[in-house]
């Protein structure tokens, strides 16, 4: 039995799906494309597992939340690759199609006191939210194509449940605050001059300092950690960036991606895709001075499929 975050996903491909279709009927989305793929690891049919709290806590431990990898490609199939606790991945489980047509996609944790792993997707001006333990996907909210860039860095503003960034098109970068319900509160503005960057993503503490902080990677090739500050305040939600390295770009790594701490060391990781489509695994070490160890390779092939990785 699939564990309980790949039958929400599921719920919400069946919607995104529903979604595409009415589009489709009124001429304004393309057909969704049904093209076989091959993957990176062997597809896994539905197979028996352990809970998922069981098992993502065997990959964590008592560090920050481990959340799957999860992948999408061109034909709108989600793939998810849940850790296997030594820094790797398990054999992929098709969650489905229907994402094709999806603009943005983002996990974060608001069900289950914080500690679900939850999805949002956008289809055209909307958002909208699955939750891991419910029974429906329902609408945030419209007006969310303002945004080119979004994703979740976990709970930068300090409450319970992860945030929301997004980034518009003058480069302003945006925090939304996260409720138990996937509602979200008002948003507050992190800080401007953000075009410059073309990876945000981050899942924990990289500094050491008990706070989450946020990774991006500049458009030039340098690679940052922004500390976050714990404080849902204008202006002030990041605090000191740090250089991690200037060789950090397109030519080194497709895309960055972090999904908490992958190897079940109590620290937050980051995973990155080479153009030939490696896999790569970056360990933490919690000291803001040398925040990477060397790299692990974790696939071999074949992660250059999808286009997104979240």
């Amino acid at each position: 039995m699939f564990r309980r975050t790949s039958r929400a996903i599921r719920r919400a491909a069946v919607c995104a799906a529903a979604l595409a279709a009415t589009a489709l009927a009124v001429g304004t989305a393309a057909a969704l494309p049904h093209a076989p793929w091959s993957d990176p690891e062997p597809v896994a049919a539905e197979r028996a597992s352990a809970p998922r709290a069981e098992a993502l806590a065997a990959a964590a431990g008592s560090g920050p939340r481990t959340l799957s990898l999860l992948g999408r490609k061109s034909n709108g199939r989600l793939y998810d690759y849940e850790p296997n606790g030594t820094g790797g991945v398990k054999p992929a489980v098709d969650l489905g199609g229907g994402f094709a047509d999806a603009t943005a996609l983002v996990q974060a944790g608001h069900s289950e006191n914080g500690t679900g792993t939850d999805l949002y997707f956008r289809m055209g001006k909307t958002l909208y939210y699955t939750a891991e333990r419910g029974n429906e996907t329902k609408v945030v909210g419209g007006g969310w194509d303002i945004y080119n860039l979004m994703m979740s860095a976990g709970n930068l503003g300090g409450t319970a449940h992860d945030d929301l960034i997004g980034r518009d098109a003058a480069g302003d970068l945006w925090l939304y605050q996260g409720k138990a319900d996937g509602m979200l509160a008002a948003r507050i503005r992190i800080g401007t001059g953000w075009n410059s960057m073309d990876v945000l993503t981050g899942r924990g503490d990289y500094t050491g300092d008990g706070k989450p902080d946020l990774i991006a990677r500049s458009t030039t090739g340098t690679l940052y950690i922004y500390s976050g500050t714990g404080n849902a305040t204008t202006d002030a939600v990041l605090g000191t960036r740090v250089t991690v390295g200037t060789t950090w770009g397109t030519t080194a790594y497709k895309t960055l991606v972090s999904v908490g701490d992958s190897n079940g060391d109590g620290k937050a990781d980051l995973i990155g895709v080479d153009p030939a489509g490696a896999l790569w695994l970056f360990k933490g070490t919690g000291n803001a001075s040398a925040p990477f160890e060397a790299r692990t390779q974790i696939g071999t092939s074949g992660w250059a499929a999808f286009n997104t990785l979240f």
